[in-house]
């Protein structure tokens, strides 16, 4: 008995052996490389007031020591407009030049470029089932940082097995708040609004009092303003007019855009905004710029009454803030406050957010990839707690000053050191929010320079409030979104800044005719789509 034991400890002790051996590539030994390996990694490249070059900066430079050190890997930095990416990343895969390690905000566009070919008739993207499997023994702070394999494995398809991205986490869910000039409402003697009324009463306020408020730039005024990304810049109001007691099932069948463009209601609240708009509320020139700069440049200048953008937008980019510019151009008492006030049917301030996992970037390899051992074990470094807090706070005395209580007071740093996103978010591609333990939310109160802690707690809490997160329904590929990739979004935001500006008479022909077109493109593919997946996958029968 004792031999027979032996021998099958014997035997289980060669098998887990061949077994790790299999798993580990020629010349890798211990967890890392016996001879250097080389990936390049995309890297979103933005305007920021230092100048630094996203691919050679301290944090960059951390990033590719970090990885030669540990796994003797060699990273290279390709950088790519982030507002062109929707365009820029087909390209690069179609020419063979993307980044080994790429990442997207759209989902359907990842969906779309795994449906792509290669020269060989290969998926434009590399199935990572395989690997994940293979190689998850050497991805630990990876799966830590995405609680569990689960989520590692979030989008993989229920009947193929694919899984073509890995979606990074978002731990802060506030997405989009509303803010609105404080000491134009104090000079008005109006009160903070509460409900939609009360805001568009402020609003017409602001217009109808534009010289007490700006004097010589009275023509100016812009009571509200928005940008040609209509559906995000006004999201709170839109689905404010989405009944409340709307079930998951909707919420996935008409769930593709992350707009919400297709939940029910959603076009009364554009109506909304069309009156705003004919009755000169709106910012008129909005659907002329593309590019954010100028609708900054009037915020920093005075001239901007009230908006909806990322829950901490004006307070961004330290010194060059859009707060602390309008202290200096306006006055110290001149500031943006946050607001809560677009309720439902149920009287709430319904939000609708995306999931921890899922609703940000998305990670992917191309068939080009031929180091995919190495490009996941750079997701692992770059999810490990100490390179997190690297990269989210910087170095002491220039980015930071610790505080008796544990957290990290941002300085505003300019020049190389300066973070060419919010706290280097484009570095952490698997992480968007702050990740420092209990000096979490105390750090995050402290990292706008110049603004209060009540204000950024404040906003962040109304970004969040009476959120609600969607089932997550895990379908596979819906084949008709990997037919008109970013071509749906193109559609989307030409007919909401077309129905916007059209005239209150003709809103319901415009808006019908834009939508019936975006359905014909594929809308209404991806939702019949989307139904027939809920019964084959989960028997729902779902009925539009």
């Amino acid at each position: 008995m004792k031999r027979i034991l032996s021998l099958v400890l014997v035997l289980a002790l060669i098998a887990t052996l061949g077994l790790s051996s299999a798993f580990a590539e020629e010349g890798f030994a211990d967890g890392k490389f016996t001879e250097p390996h080389h990936i390049t990694v995309e890297i979103f490249e933005r305007p920021n007031d230092g100048n630094s070059d996203v691919t050679s900066n301290p944090f960059a430079e951390y990033i590719k020591q970090g990885m030669l050190e540990k796994y003797n890997v060699e990273v290279e930095f390709k950088p790519e407009g982030r507002w062109d990416e929707a365009t820029d990343i087909p390209n690069l895969l179609s020419t063979q030049k993307a980044a080994d390690v790429s990442y997207t905000y759209n989902s359907g566009a990842v969906v779309a470029y795994a449906a792509m070919t290669d020269p060989e008739g290969n998926p434009g993207i590399i199935d990572l089932t395989p690997y994940l499997e293979q190689y998850k023994e050497y991805l630990p702070d990876l799966i830590a940082l995405l609680e569990g394999e689960d989520n590692l494995f979030y989008d993989k398809d229920p009947t193929t097995g694919a899984t073509y991205m890995i979606e990074a986490i978002k731990p802060d869910l506030a997405r989009i708040t509303t803010f609105i000039r404080k000491d134009w409402l104090d000079a008005l003697e109006l009160a903070v609004p509460t409900t939609e009324e009360e805001f568009y009463n402020c609003l017409v306020a602001f217009r109808d009092n534009a010289e007490k408020l700006l004097g010589a730039d009275a023509d100016k005024m812009v009571p509200y303003s928005t940008s040609t990304d209509i559906g995000w810049r006004n999201d709170l109001l839109s689905i404010s007019k989405v009944a409340e007691n709307i079930d998951d099932e909707t919420l996935f069948v008409y769930g593709y855009d992350d707009r919400h463009l297709l939940y029910p209601g959603y076009k009364e609240g554009i109506r909304v905004l069309n009156k705003w708009y004919n009755e000169g509320l709106v910012w008129k020139d909005f659907g002329e710029h593309t590019d954010q700069t100028d609708e900054d440049n009037m915020m920093k200048a005075g001239y901007v009454g009230a908006f909806m953008h990322n829950w901490d937008y004006p307070y961004r980019n330290g010194d060059d803030s859009i707060a602390n510019n309008l202290k200096r151009n306006v006055s110290e008492n001149a500031e943006y406050v946050p607001i809560d006030c677009f309720k439902n049917d149920a009287g709430i301030t319904r939000k609708f957010v995306g999931s921890p996992v899922g609703s940000d970037r998305k990670i992917f390899f191309p068939s080009t990839n031929k180091e995919i051992l190495a490009s996941l074990l750079y997701l692992n470094f770059i999810s490990s707690q100490d390179t997190i807090t690297f990269l989210q706070t910087g170095k002491e005395g220039v980015n930071y000053e610790l505080t008796a209580d544990g957290a990290y007071k941002n300085l505003g740093a300019t020049g190389e050191w300066i973070m060419n996103s919010g706290m280097n978010i484009d570095y952490t591609m698997t992480l968007n929010g702050y990740h420092l333990g209990e000096a979490t939310n105390k750090t995050r109160a402290l990292s706008y320079p110049g603004v209060s802690e009540e204000m950024v707690n404040l906003a962040n809490e109304y970004g969040m409030s009476n959120y609600r997160i969607a089932k997550h329904f895990n379908v596979g590929t819906i084949e008709s979104e990997t037919e008109v990739g970013g071509a749906l979004t193109s559609k989307r935001d030409e007919l909401l800044t077309k129905a916007v500006t059209a005239s209150v008479e003709e809103f319901d022909s415009v808006y019908d005719t834009y939508m019936e077109d975006y359905m014909a493109a594929g809308g209404e593919d991806i939702i019949n789509e989307r139904i027939e997946k809920l019964d084959a996958i989960y028997g729902i029968k779902y009925e539009k």
